[in-house]
């Protein structure tokens, strides 16, 4: 065994073959593509992967394998593992949670604990800290600089107040962590090709965050549809700004089939109205039976001759 052998004086002279013996049989397997391989003789991944921390994502990691071979699990992982458990991961996801982030693990403590500061500084309460470090498993590794950044470029970029503000990242708290050039072209696509006034991009962006990363070329084919073809206002859009989060097949089809029975009514004004939501949140047989008054053969038959 490899520890049975006495450290070589650094005088000592060795023989060319005896270099090439030092150097081919290091303590771990360093030619492994997989970290599996050095689980045995490593406590820490030993313990890692007790955790349930999944070694196989981690590697596909840039130079996450490499950190946690040169990490200690008493010195250096214990401390961010109790942190963790502070901030209100629980036991059965810290596994899935270093899996996702194992940069965590080289940190420095302090740093972590005065961004948990920060977070509470702003009113961020346990249970929603804890819930954002979890759906946004790097939210941790940023500055407080950076964090302070973000919650300042949506508070003032929409003109929310502090409160939905911190609703906005508490329910996307990717928000804080994502890049904001897809953020801020979104904000422009709503506002100068779609024509949304501020105060409907304010009430869009609050109700469907989800819209400001989605894809700008769906986001536009999506109004095109509901807009130019079923006639629906820049206010009704923004009263119901989660059909931008509907596929527009969806929206199309049953467009079509209420069309077809005479039934697309989407003015509040009108006694047959039917509200977007229900048009595309409702599942297939509810849709046919309560909007569209007709059966789910009926619809099946329609959609055939499309």
């Amino acid at each position: 065994d490899w520890d049975d052998i006495p450290p070589s004086s650094a005088l000592e002279v060795i023989s060319e073959e005896e270099a090439v013996q030092i150097i081919a049989e290091p303590l771990l397997p360093i030619q492994s593509s997989t970290l599996r391989d050095y689980v045995d003789h490593s406590e820490t991944l030993e313990k890692l992967v007790h955790l349930g921390v999944d070694l196989s994502q981690v590697e596909k990691r840039q130079k996450a394998g490499q950190l946690l071979l040169t990490l200690d699990f008493e010195k250096d992982v214990k401390k961010i593992l109790l942190f963790l458990k502070d901030v209100g991961i629980e036991d059965n996801q810290l596994g899935p949670f270093l899996t996702k982030n194992p940069y965590i693990l080289g940190e420095d403590l302090e740093a972590l604990e005065t961004r948990v500061a920060y977070l509470k500084s702003k009113k961020f309460s346990q249970s929603e800290i804890a819930q954002m470090v979890s759906r946004a498993p790097y939210l941790l590794l940023f500055s407080v600089e950076r964090l302070d950044n973000r919650l300042g470029f949506f508070k003032n970029e929409l003109g929310l107040s502090v409160k939905k503000t911190k609703d906005l990242v508490i329910r996307i708290p990717r928000l804080l962590t994502g890049k904001l050039e897809p953020v801020k072209e979104n904000l422009q696509v709503c506002q100068i090709e779609l024509g949304f006034q501020h105060h409907e991009i304010q009430r869009i962006v609050y109700k469907t965050p989800k819209i400001l990363t989605a894809s700008k070329k769906r986001l536009k084919q999506t109004f095109d549809y509901l807009h130019n073809i079923m006639g629906i206002s820049h206010h009704m859009l923004s009263c119901f700004p989660q059909v931008f989060n509907s596929k527009l097949l969806r929206i199309r089809e049953r467009h079509m089939f209420l069309a077809f029975l005479g039934r697309a009514q989407y003015d509040p004004a009108q006694p047959s109205y039917i509200p977007l939501d229900q048009l595309v949140s409702l599942p297939d047989e509810v849709f046919c039976t309560e909007i569209a008054k007709a059966s789910m053969q009926d619809f099946e038959n329609f959609l055939k001759t499309l």
